[in-house]
Order: C-alpha cells, then sequence, then structure tokens
C-alpha cells in the first residue's frame, strides 16, 4: 500500500489531478481483477454534488463484458476499490443508480486543495497541449466599412480559445486576416467616388459601402462595380487605387483601435491583397493536378464543387485561403494546429478548402490539423443587423451605450477611474454574453440584462471578484492569516470548497473541446455558490474565520485566472 503521502505535493497541497489519475487507475486495475481490463470508461464530477466529487461509469461498460447486472459489477468494483491507496484522499466510495459509483474527498484533501487554490497561481493551468505549436485565426473582418457587433463575436470567442490553450501549455500564434480587396471593397469605393464621401471617416465609408451594394445588387452599377474590382486587383486606376488606400488606412485604424479595447493583440496580421495573387498562381500551377479547368473557371472537386479562380481569372475566397495557409506556414513552418474562426455559415466552404489545401501542400500538412471553430451571429433583441442595408450597430456604439450604462448604475461609488471601470464592465457584459454558450450558436444580446449584477452575466463574475478582494482587505486589517481548517468543514463553506476543487476540470475541459463556456459556466457556479456563503456566514467575526479567509483567497484568485482565460478584465473596486 503507498501511504497517503502520495497525494501531497508543493505547499502541503493535494493535487487534484493526481487524485483523479489515482481513482482512474485503481478502477481500470480493479476491472482487471474482475476480468473487464478493456472496459471503457470515464471519471468525472457528477451533475449533483450529493452524489459526490467524482463518479465513474465504469460498471455500466463492464457489466456487458462479464454479462452481469451493472450494479452487481458497481458493488463488485466497490469492493476492490476499498482497498486501494485511493483511500488516502477519498473517504467514501458507494455505488448509485443503475451502477454508478461515486467518491467523496476527505476533508483533509478537500482544505489542501482549496489551499493549493489559493496560494498557486499555476492552479487552474494544466499540460494538455505542452510543446504542441498552434495557430489561432480569428475577428479577420471585411474592412471598408464600420466593424458592427457581428465581428465582435469571432474576436471574443478566438481570443478566449487562444488564452485557454496557452493555460493549457501551448505555444498560441494570434492571427487576423482582414479582407482588403475583393468585391466589398469595390462597392465601397464606388459609392465614395459617386457620392463624394470621406474615405477618412469611418462612418461615410460605411455609407459608401451600402450605397454601393445596393447599385450592385439592383443591377444598376454591377459592370461597373465589378470593373473596379478588376482595376483594384491590377492597380490599374490611380483614383479608384488612392480612394482604396484611403479607406483601408482608415480602416485598419478603426479595427486597431477596437481590439485594443477588446485586451486582443495580434502576432500577424495577413490581408487578402497578400494572398490573392498568391493563391491565384498556387492554384493555377495545380491545374490538372488538383484543380480543373470548367466553364472558364477553375475548380476543386471535393466534398461539393466550389470555384477558385472566376471566369475572370480573379482569385476567389477560396484561392485567397489556399495563398493565406501558404503565408501561415512559412510564417509558422512547425505548428502542430491551425484553428480558424469564422461564422458557422461557412462549415461547408472549409470542409472543401481544407481538403484541397492538404491535396496542394501534402508535406506541409502531414501530421497537422486544419481545424475549423464556428461563431454564431450576435442579434440584439430588436432583432438582426446587416451592413448591406445600413441598420448597423457598430461594436464601438455598443461598447459606449453599455459603458454609460454601466457608469450610471455605479454613481456614487468611491473609484479612481470610473471611466476605465465602467468600459472594463461594458466590454465584459459583452464577452461573457458571448461566452457562455456552445460556439456555433447564435447568440440574443440584451443589453440590460448583460449589465445584471443578479447572476449570469459578465458583471456578475467582476463583482463577486471585487467582494472577494474587499473581504481579503478587511480580513488582513483584522489580523486575521489564512489557514487549513482543524476543525470539521460544513454547509456553504463544505459546498464552496467542494466547488473549488473542480476549476482545474472545467479548464481542461474547454482545452480538450476548445469550448470556454464550460469555463463561464464554472466561474458563474462558483461566483453564486461564494455569494451565497458570504451571505450566510459572517467572515470577521464568525466561526473560523481564517479557514473561510483561505476560501475567499482561492475564489478570488481562481475568478481572476478564469476571468483572464474569458478575457474579461477584473476590476478591484466597482
Amino acid at each position: 500500500m503507498e501511504p497517503v503521502f502520495l497525494f501531497i505535493c508543493a505547499h502541503f497541497c493535494y493535487s487534484l489531478r493526481v487524485i483523479k489519475e489515482s481513482i482512474e487507475q485503481a478502477v481500470k486495475a480493479a476491472l482487471h481483477e474482475l476480468g473487464a481490463g478493456e472496459a471503457s470508461f470515464v471519471v468525472s464530477r457528477p451533475s449533483e454534488m450529493a452524489h459526490g466529487d467524482f463518479a465513474t461509469n465504469a460498471a455500466l461498460s463492464a457489466a456487458k463484458a462479464l454479462k452481469k447486472n451493472p450494479r452487481e459489477v458497481a458493488e463488485m468494483l466497490v469492493k476492490n476499490l476499498s482497498s486501494s491507496t485511493i483511500l488516502g484522499a477519498v473517504s467514501k466510495i458507494e455505488t448509485a443508480g443503475a451502477g454508478f459509483i461515486n467518491f467523496f474527498l476527505s476533508k483533509d484533501a478537500i482544505g489542501k486543495e482549496v489551499y493549493s487554490a489559493a496560494d498557486d497561481d499555476m492552479y487552474g493551468k494544466n499540460n494538455l497541449y505542452a510543446g504542441k505549436e498552434i495557430m489561432v485565426e480569428y475577428t479577420s473582418p471585411n474592412l471598408f466599412k464600420p466593424l458592427h457587433i457581428g465581428n465582435l463575436v469571432g474576436n471574443v470567442l478566438g481570443e478566449s480559445i487562444a488564452r485557454i490553450l496557452e493555460a493549457s501549455g501551448a505555444a498560441v500564434h494570434r492571427v487576423n486576416y482582414p479582407s482588403d480587396i475583393g468585391l466589398t471593397v469595390a462597392k465601397g469605393v464606388w459609392g465614395l467616388s459617386k457620392n463624394n464621401l470621406d474615405p477618412k471617416d469611418i462612418a461615410q465609408l460605411g455609407k459608401a459601402y451600402v450605397v454601393g451594394n445596393a447599385a450592385y445588387e439592383d443591377g444598376t452599377a454591377k459592370l461597373e462595380i465589378e470593373e473596379i474590382n478588376r482595376a483594384l486587383y491590377e492597380d490599374s486606376n490611380p483614383e479608384w487605387s488612392a480612394l482604396r488606400t484611403e479607406g483601408i488606412e482608415t480602416s485598419k485604424k478603426h479595427l486597431d483601435e477596437l481590439c485594443k479595447k477588446l485586451g486582443t493583440t495580434f502576432d500577424r496580421v495577413f490581408f487578402e491583397s497578400q494572398s490573392g495573387p498568391l493563391g491565384r498562381d498556387i492554384v493555377t500551377e495545380h491545374i490538372g493536378k488538383v484543380f480543373e479547368k470548367s466553364e472558364g473557371a477553375v475548380v476543386f472537386h471535393g466534398a461539393h464543387t466550389r470555384v477558385f479562380l472566376n471566369s475572370q481569372g480573379l482569385p476567389t475566397y477560396e484561392a485567397k485561403e489556399v495563398g493565406l495557409f501558404d503565408l501561415k506556414s512559412k510564417a509558422y513552418p512547425n505548428f502542430d494546429l491551425s484553428i480558424t474562426v469564422t461564422g458557422s455559415e461557412q462549415k461547408e466552404f472549409f470542409t472543401v478548402v481544407f481538403d484541397a489545401i492538404t491535396k496542394v501542400f501534402p508535406e506541409q500538412t502531414a501530421g497537422k490539423t486544419l481545424l475549423h471553430i464556428s461563431n454564431g451571429f450576435l442579434k440584439l433583441t430588436t432583432g438582426k443587423m446587416s451592413s448591406r442595408l445600413g441598420n448597423v450597430i457598430t461594436g464601438e456604439s455598443l461598447i459606449e451605450d453599455l459603458q454609460n450604462e454601466a457608469k450610471e448604475k455605479m454613481e456614487g461609488r468611491e473609484l479612481k477611474n470610473p471611466n476605465e471601470v465602467a468600459e472594463q464592465v461594458a466590454i465584459g457584459a459583452i464577452k461573457y454574453t458571448v461566452l457562455k454558450q456552445g460556439s456555433g450558436k447564435d447568440i440574443v444580446f440584451d443589453p440590460e440584462k448583460s449589465l445584471s449584477l443578479e447572476g449570469d452575466s459578465g458583471p456578475y463574475l467582476q463583482y463577486a471578484h471585487t467582494r472577494a478582494l474587499s473581504l481579503i482587505r478587511e480580513a488582513k486589517k483584522a489580523g486575521i492569516s489564512a489557514q487549513i481548517s482543524d476543525t470539521p468543514v460544513s454547509g456553504a463553506r463544505e459546498i464552496l470548497a467542494r466547488i473549488i476543487l473542480h476549476f482545474p476540470d472545467a479548464v481542461a475541459r474547454s482545452a480538450r473541446e476548445l469550448e470556454p463556456h464550460h469555463v463561464t459556466t464554472y466561474l458563474t457556479e462558483l461566483a453564486s455558490t461564494f455569494n451565497s456563503w458570504y451571505a450566510s456566514e459572517r467572515l470577521i467575526g464568525g466561526e473560523n474565520p481564517e479557514f473561510g479567509l483561505l476560501l475567499t483567497e482561492a475564489t478570488e484568485k481562481i475568478l481572476a485566472q478564469g476571468l483572464d482565460m474569458l478575457a474579461i478584465r477584473a476590476p478591484e473596486k466597482m
């Protein structure tokens, strides 16, 4: 028998990861003893706290192989597990339901894990992607028009995925791929030239695009706009090229300002004006090998047929992706995974494009993964927006409106920089709304609910963090020092302590599935439980304030780490 010290790590803390792995190993050994060693199973957090701290479905998996009732197999496994080394950290093992096995951690293990959460800045991190080099491409807007609130979604999702991967040991390269040439730009240039609009004004750029798009779609200027498009690719008309250059510079400045507000910095920015000519040449070189000529165009036959060069010989979005891959793979030749975060409507597009890329670049893609992650559309409670029609709410205007509302709600509070805090709260409200559900799902944004301090919002998490910091400051003024409890922990304290344990699991699950909403859901549960405990018990002057302070410090550390993984700033006061 291995002693209990097997589970003790630096700072006298139990490592929950080691405990979980030990449970998995013990279950596997018990399955082998029963003759069901190949049965697959998982050890995970139960859906209800009454069912313990971990649970496994091993008996259900093994029952078929052993030709026995799952409940009977569960009881047999529990007998074997009760004599294993995991009892150093597990106080009770029991069967439940049709054949589940529940594990309850000892109070000692829980207390030491809370100490670890409070003491270790690396508590929520893991090594799932250690040694892996990952490119994450996101934001990537169409330039030459204001960025509407839908453009925020890809940025918010991509940045959080990048941070969670970094917290899981990966070397992450952030890539932005704005569209700075093509029909969108040609429509804007037409609108500028025909309406005497200022290319240095982002609002007028948006107006130019709307009128240009309308003229293109109703056919009144379709041929002229297509001519502008060709001329811009060839740089053959100085007047149109100058309008494009000025408009793109205005858009880039606008984009940089918004990304700064959102806390995003890119390692590389590639433009379609770079990838287009490169993709056109690569596609042309592979005609007859990967691509085929068809009715004057060049196509690829994959899951469905897509055009890579149109009948005018210009590169389509598909060919530009081929050029982009060449640029990205030369910048980061040792990448293991390339993630592209864009709208869910592009899922089929990337299925074919990635197929073509692997055939054009067999060596560069060998052993590597190209992955598309969908983000949904963000709609206000008043309905959907469209930059084509002009009924656009820009990212900046939404942030500004929410910032003003947040500032009103905080009026009368002593804050050094109320404007800065209000902006952090506004952006946190948007990011939480985007990240609280699975990727690819459309998002209905309710401005009033997003700023609520009553739960299920970004400001709710931020406020729980500031409340924890305030408690910590007051406790230290009172001379209280955080310590592991020598007395039994029960009630609201026990619930909070047991929830604290599962932060690393939430981060690991988000990293495995590339789904930040698991972290968001966990943090909301933690904040709610912390607030319930805080409302029911006194820290200063209450029973065992030392352990109460430890719980508070652990909660504050986890909220700070988790909010950072969501790219939500955590104000010290609000």
